[in-house]
């Protein structure tokens, strides 16, 4: 028996990597992509590299076909999904993982970043899956927290490749401004700090203020690199010991001994941390794909985690490193 899986919002950049992902998982069937915009085409004539892949075409709002579903990801883009569930109505056991900001500070759904709530979406219904930079910015930060290594000021810079912004183009996303470019944007009040605010209270910082995040836009397509430094007056040993214990059991996020770069992890749903000692200042650089750990990959590591399957299960992915 294979899962019924179903995606809302069929036609953009996270709904394309879902589809990559569902087609050669073992233990699910797409039964559904849904496209206002795109009903009736054949789905490998919007995500083109799938031509040869599947026969599945773009349906539109079929409330008997999303019912059947065992579970169904939301990739419609912030402020519709709240809409779509209240007005679709689910069965309560069909497992939703939202992937945009609709969901991610509501107590009644899973916080999705499996990092420090495995066991919370372990069989759970409802999953707001973490945004891109919040899921990078997290991995570095939280091993901190948790040791009490960060209440002070953080300071954190992050530089985000042009998909993050999605698939619909924009003045800074064309290819002639972004190429050979780099900018900050939203300095000191990107959204993803509500969510990443949230999580490092509930892991005892003793509030959210202090976190000094400086986004920028990279001239590449995909990633996210982050670095990250606090004082501290631990050793580089303990600050090693933080993390290897903090993601021992973690099935994605790897702490590497070599100073790392971003080809790592690109096409993959890992994320890798590095951290070292500077006096008094901990640095830790952490990088993901912002389009699979950062979203449909993460997306699929919580359905797996909802559904009873192995964590990694479709999700073995491989860089590309040339």
């Amino acid at each position: 028996m294979k899962y019924k899986t179903g995606i809302i919002g069929g036609g953009g950049y996270t709904a394309g990597e879902l589809l990559r992902i569902l087609l050669n998982h073992p233990a699910v069937e797409i039964t559904l992509v849904q496209s206002e915009s795109q009903v009736g085409k054949p789905v490998h004539a919007v995500h083109t590299d799938l031509v040869g892949e599947t026969d599945l075409m773009f349906s539109g709002a079929d409330a008997g076909a999303v019912q059947e579903l065992n579970a169904v990801f939301l990739c419609m883009g912030h402020g519709r999904s709240k809409d779509w569930v209240e007005a679709t109505g689910l069965d309560p056991k069909t497992v939703i993982i939202d992937l945009s900001t609709d969901y991610r500070m509501a107590d009644d759904w899973v916080y999705g970043l499996p990092e420090i709530n495995r066991e919370a979406t372990k069989g759970a219904k409802r999953i707001a899956n973490p945004g891109c930079f919040a899921t990078a910015i997290q991995l570095a930060l939280l091993p901190l927290v948790k040791a009490g290594m960060a209440n002070g000021d953080v300071h954190i810079n992050g530089m985000t490749g042009s998909t993050g912004a999605g698939q619909k183009p924009l003045p800074t996303t064309h290819f002639s401004w972004r190429n050979a470019n780099v900018s900050v944007y939203k300095a000191f009040t990107h959204q993803h700090l509500n969510e990443i605010g949230r999580n490092v209270q509930i892991l005892g910082r003793p509030n959210a203020a202090g976190l000094n995040f400086l986004p920028l836009r990279g001239p590449f397509a995909r990633g996210i690199f982050v670095t990250t430094y606090v004082q501290t007056d631990a050793t580089e040993d303990e600050l090693q010991r933080v993390f290897h214990d903090f993601y021992q059991d973690a099935a994605f996020t790897h702490v590497t001994d070599c100073n790392p770069d971003l080809k790592q992890v690109i096409n993959t749903n890992k994320g890798l941390v590095f951290v070292e000692k500077h006096d008094d200042k901990a640095l830790v650089i952490s990088m993901i794909d912002n389009l699979l750990k950062g979203a449909s990959g993460q997306a699929v590591q919580n359905m797996n985690l909802a559904l009873g399957l192995r964590e990694d299960t479709g999700l073995r992915l491989k860089a590309g490193m040339f």
